[in-house]
């Protein structure tokens, strides 16, 4: 007889291994190994490092670690993650038998006429007890369902990791125009001092009637243009500063610091020849395979519900009819009872929350190579913008030189009565138009550099990401 017992609970152990969840593997990537790029060099494949190791300008890092303490939207995200570790914790609990304690008391009086006795009868009864219970999983049921809880939470703390990276690269951006901006104040504010002067001469020239009117009408719309221009890049400044200082989540104070100061020392070189493999960091991708392996893990609970549920339950105390007499011999009580429930018909219930779990794989591995083909344009287009956009500030500084000699030329021609003023009036205009661009340019290259970073991932940090399988 032990035998055979031991032989039943040696199969219950071997059932409640199995899992009828389907094995997870991971979605071949519809991308290139690789980004097709003709100067992709032979630079050594690496990932971003930590944000601190990358953004090397001190102002800015400080801005970043002041944001991943104080900004509001990420603060929401930490809670998310705490409220589905909390379901986590919760649907896990569903693993270990439940014990619960309790006490009860009670005093009833019975009537004369309705007692087997023919007298009022006064009853007293006392009783403590422990009771348990638990299921066994004998189909994995419940351990895919603590599987699911786990994978939403791993995937919520992706996106917890997104937003982080994706604020990251917002201020850096945000923090970027603001030095453009400033570089194009400083510019413009030159351009109305030396507009200003030569509003002075085409005045003086106008006034010994040297020139015509519409020379020095000519010479004020320069003037007016450019302090126009002025108004507005002021105004762009302080709604950048209003956003940055949102981002931060508290307030930055107004710093003037050119482009052209910090450029050489903003962001640290990220390497060409980049694989594609490298966007498994990417907290999207890990996110997206996380709701992946939770949907196969509710394939497991949903096929498990087909099959009996047996549930264990036992109960024991002591009862007396006297509070003194709870503790004494005779006074103990148990209860051992097992529940086996089979689903026999439901009008197609279970079938149908099968069909739905398998529908919702489906849509998540179609989510996942989704996710994955966005991933590998940003990089692809990170790449492209860093490649391209530094061409496009060789060929603007060499237009700018161009257009800085004909200003000049066009300037002594006019004073020399060679030429007009409305001359003097394209060059200038072309020049200022230019020098504001090719600032511009320069930032969005920087920018190119940020977005490249974050189209990768980020860099590794052990601080940003709990361990995958954190049990607490």
């Amino acid at each position: 007889m032990n035998r055979l017992h031991f032989g039943f609970l040696l199969a219950l152990l071997l059932v409640a291994g199995c899992s009828l969840s389907p094995e997870h593997i991971r979605p071949a990537s519809p991308v290139p190994d690789v980004w097709a790029l003709p100067d992709r060099g032979n630079g050594a494949a690496a990932r971003p490092g930590r944000w601190q190791s990358f953004f090397v300008a001190p102002a800015l890092a400080d801005l970043i670690a002041l944001a991943l303490e104080n900004n509001r939207d990420l603060r929401v995200a930490v809670q998310r993650v705490e409220v589905v570790r909390s379901q986590y914790r919760i649907q896990r609990a569903e693993l270990f038998p439940h014990l619960d304690g309790g006490a009860h008391s009670s005093r009833t009086k019975t009537p004369a006429d309705l007692s087997y006795t023919g007298k009022t009868i006064i009853a007293n009864s006392f009783s403590a007890s422990l009771s348990a219970g638990w299921e066994l999983d004998l189909w994995g049921r419940v351990r895919n369902l603590d599987t699911a809880a786990l994978e939403s939470w791993l995937a919520t703390d992706e996106a917890r990791r997104a937003v982080a990276l994706n604020l990251i690269a917002e201020i850096a951006n945000t923090w970027l125009v603001g030095r453009e901006l400033d570089e194009r104040i400083a510019l413009a504010a030159r351009t109305i001092d030396s507009r200003r002067d030569s509003a002075r001469i085409v005045r003086r020239r106008y006034e010994v009637g040297a020139s015509p009117r519409l020379d020095l009408t000519l010479a004020e719309t320069l003037l007016g243009q450019a302090d126009s221009a002025l108004t507005v890049l002021e105004q762009q400044r302080e709604r950048t500063q209003n956003a940055l200082s949102v981002l931060v989540g508290a307030p930055v104070g107004a710093e003037i610091v050119a482009l052209s100061s910090v450029e050489a020392a903003v962001v640290r070189d990220l390497p060409p020849g980049l694989p594609s493999t490298l966007l498994e960091d990417r907290p999207d991708i890990r996110g997206a395979e996380n709701l992946l392996r939770a949907a196969e893990a509710d394939i497991g609970a949903a096929r498990a519900a087909f099959f009996p549920r047996i549930a264990l339950t036992g109960e024991y105390g002591t009862a007396s009819a006297a509070l003194d007499g709870l503790f004494l011999g005779g006074s103990r009580i148990w209860t051992l009872a097992a529940n086996l429930s089979v689903p026999l018909f439901d009008g197609g219930r279970l079938l149908g929350a099968l069909d739905a779990a398998k529908a919702q794989r489906s849509m998540a591995v179609a989510e996942y190579e989704r996710t994955v083909q966005t991933a590998f344009r940003d990089v692809a287009d990170a790449l492209a913008a860093r490649r391209w956009l530094g061409q496009q500030v060789a060929a603007q500084q060499r237009t700018l030189d161009a257009l800085t000699e004909r200003a000049r030329l066009s300037r002594l021609r006019y004073l020399h009565g060679a030429s007009t003023y409305l001359d003097v009036l394209d060059a200038e205009r072309d020049l200022f138009a230019t020098e504001q661009a090719l600032v511009e340019t320069r930032r969005a290259r920087l920018s190119s550099e940020v977005n490249l970073y974050a189209a990768l991932g980020g860099g590794d940090d052990e601080t940003d990401r709990r361990p995958p399988h954190d049990q607490d």
